[in-house]
């Protein structure tokens, strides 16, 4: 736990922060120190936790229930739309090497704004956490035969050590697995099709238990649309790894562009395939099988490599090692994913950060107890109410970002993140989030009538995309910095400085002058002072030295 000592006023923290492999840069500016990675390093181990079960079970279950017509059409363009959106995000992560919560703060929603899109997001991975957890949990039962809460025990506990070490050995683990990922679910479909060619004819005729047959229902697509659209906050997962994308320089600009593009906005086009497989694999197991469980990964999987060995022990075998291996890929960016966000979200509340692992321990925890309470059977309601406010707060960052900043220029160009610079509250994101969240849930309750009750979360990314650039014209863009320093400027040309509270030194990027402890202060140690009162922002006259750059020569490394 972080401590201040009284006299000297330095704080203190344990091992489990001071320790950068473990901590990973939690709550900070990634230092180019650390970013030792290449930019297909970086992009491999973002499209390596896309390998979803869940996107076959979102799927299969959209076809059963709305026929595949409505299921592909609602897929495709939703897909297209989280595509259209990530990628300013991705491009920003990138370039300025902070994670999604970071740049909340900095796209107008101020300081303690975006612990509220924290508090979302982490809850978007523990839904999932637990979702993938519980495919892997009942692929473990059916191969092993024992109870399914010992399962889900096993499902969580495995996942900490492979997170432990945050990208140190995520980078490892998603590059050892990724070739046999590819090769076991390439098997499975192409294996599938060859064996059963009419199995291409049953899927394109696949009305599931939808009422308008093999046609196209405007309704049934809007419903499709909403449950699609819950994962646009995927984007934030893909962010915990673009941050540590190295510097863009002339010599690597297209790679590193490349990569930005697969290993961010990329998981809405593996997503697509994703979930037209699901819907695939859900018609030959409903056509063999009956619908009852034609949505649950394991069965699906089980019955394609069973057609293709005709043996049903090798295609549990098979289907299991695909499951659990995929699981594995995407259970551990949930698990991370979720110790960030986490830390973001506690670190501002309580100002206490005992460091990144232990709020891995807190995901684990609880996305097994949510296993245990069962997620499976409501997963298209979740994901249909949840999509509502996760579109409002993608919707809001990518308006900021692209009208506000590049053609209004009513927002900064660059994206400010420390606490010293920002208001806690700006209207622009942090407003137009919750009148669209609140609209668009109001519309999904039906109180504005069956179409907007379909189209609820096409209405919130609408209203969350005009509402920005509206708000931010009214404010004239007044609530985006709370001061800017000239000292800072300084500490830029200083390259790396001493923070005067943990006298720790960090890259000039991570650090702001603070008056009430006279001195440089990082980003964490800022985060964490709950004794200032934002001293810093009281009056920018009385706070800022109007000294020469020179005279800070005291607070150099």
């Amino acid at each position: 736990m972080s401590a201040i000592t009284q006299g000297n006023r330095r704080r203190t923290f344990n091992n489990l922060v001071n320790n950068p492999v473990l901590e990973d840069y939690s709550l900070r500016y990634a230092p180019s120190s650390y970013r030792k990675w290449s930019p297909w390093a970086v992009c491999l181990s973002g499209i390596g936790g896309v390998a979803a079960m869940a996107s076959y079970a979102i799927g299969g279950s959209l076809a059963i229930e709305y026929g595949v017509t409505n299921a592909l059409l609602g897929i495709l363009v939703t897909s297209l739309i989280s595509f259209l959106t990530s990628t300013p995000i991705a491009f920003q992560i990138a370039k300025y090497n902070i994670d999604m919560d970071l740049l909340t703060r900095g796209a107008g929603f101020g300081y303690l704004g975006s612990t509220l899109t924290s508090l979302i997001y982490s809850t978007f991975t523990l839904i999932f956490f637990a979702l993938e957890g519980a495919i892997m949990a009942q692929a473990i039962t059916d191969f092993f035969h024992i109870p399914i809460w010992v399962s889900y025990l096993i499902c969580g506990i495995v996942i900490i050590p492979l997170v432990l070490y945050g990208m140190t050995v995520l980078t490892k683990f998603q590059k050892f697995t990724q070739l046999i990922w590819i090769a076991l679910l390439v098997l499975a479909i192409v294996g599938l099709i060859v064996r059963n060619p009419s199995s291409i004819h049953q899927w394109a005729h696949f009305a599931g238990q939808s009422s308008s047959g093999e046609g196209f229902s405007p309704l049934m697509f809007g419903l499709v649309g909403g449950v699609c659209l819950s994962g646009i906050a995927q984007i934030g997962e893909q962010a915990d790894y673009l941050r540590f994308m190295p510097d863009r320089t002339e010599k690597n600009q297209r790679t590193w562009a490349w990569a930005v593009v697969i290993g961010g906005p990329g998981f809405a086009l593996i997503g697509i395939i994703q979930m037209l497989i699901g819907t695939f694999l859900a018609s030959y197991v409903s056509s063999v099988a009956g619908p009852a469980e034609a949505d649950v990964p394991m069965t699906m999987f089980h019955y394609a490599f069973r057609a293709i060995f005709g043996n049903p022990y090798l295609g549990l075998v098979m289907a299991t090692l695909l499951v659990v291996l995929s699981q594995l890929k995407i259970n551990v960016s949930n698990a991370y994913s979720g110790s960030l966000s986490w830390s973001n979200f506690f670190s501002r509340t309580l100002h206490r950060h005992p460091g990144r692992v232990v709020w891995l321990l807190f995901q684990v925890a609880v996305g097994v107890l949510i296993m245990e309470l069962g997620v499976f059977e409501t997963i298209d309601r979740i994901l249909g109410f949840y999509s509502n406010v996760a579109v409002a707060w993608i919707g809001a960052i990518v308006a900021d970002i692209v009208i506000n900043k590049r053609i209004l220029k009513l927002s900064p160009p660059y994206i400010e993140f420390k606490r010293a610079h920002l208001y806690n509250f700006n209207p622009v994101g942090f407003g137009s989030m919750i009148i669209a969240s609140v609209a668009s849930i109001i519309a999904y309750f039906g109180v504005f009538g069956p179409v907007l009750q379909a189209y609820s979360p096409f209405l919130s990314l609408l209203l969350a995309m005009v509402l920005a650039p509206t708000i931010a014209v009214i404010t004239k863009g007044k609530y985006y910095l709370a001061r800017t320093s000239p000292m800072e400027s300084w500490f830029e040309r200083s390259g790396v400085v001493t923070c005067s509270v943990c006298k720790n030194p960090f890259e000039s990027h991570d650090i702001a002058f603070c008056p009430f402890h006279g001195g440089p202060i990082c980003s964490l140690c800022c985060s964490l002072e709950s004794s200032c009162h934002d001293a810093c922002k009281v009056s920018r006259a009385a706070v800022i030295p109007d000294d020469e750059p020179g005279s800070y020569g005291a607070y150099s490394p």
